[in-house]
């Protein structure tokens, strides 16, 4: 009795030791379409890429110039209607609305001028510190 019951033993560790050898390893699979894979059309960094809406542009001329085109916000109501020059304030008109003004413009007796003169400093230091090995 102890021998069939070894015979036994020993073919239920064989059967046991089959199984575990003959396990089925899940590696990764190809993707479907080839190595390559399908061409999908790719997500930005935030997220899929978002196709760019086209604003109307208006172009009735009598409403350009007697309006501020893009002023109302809300769905109902109109764009603010232009006033006659005399009723907006004087400096409007005196404002510097071009390319920035050099150093070499500028009034040395205002503050913008000091202010500009301190940011070129600055930039200029940076730029420097850069250069600089440890």
């Amino acid at each position: 009795m102890t021998t069939l019951f070894a015979i036994n033993l020993s073919n239920l560790l064989r059967r046991c030791s089959l199984v575990q050898t003959t396990a089925i390893r899940n590696y990764a699979t190809p993707k479907p379409g080839g190595a390559l894979g399908s061409k999908k059309k790719k997500l930005g960094k935030l997220g899929p890429v978002v196709e760019k809406k086209e604003i109307p542009v208006e172009t009735d001329v009598n409403k350009l110039v007697n309006y501020v085109c893009g002023s109302n916000v809300l769905k109902t109501g109109q764009d603010v209607k232009l006033k006659p020059d005399s009723e907006y304030p004087e400096w409007l008109w005196t404002m510097h609305v071009g390319r920035p003004l050099t150093l070499e413009e500028m009034d040395p007796d205002t503050k913008a001028y000091w202010r500009k003169l301190r940011r070129m400093a600055l930039q200029r230091n940076n730029k420097l510190a850069k250069l600089k090995k440890f």
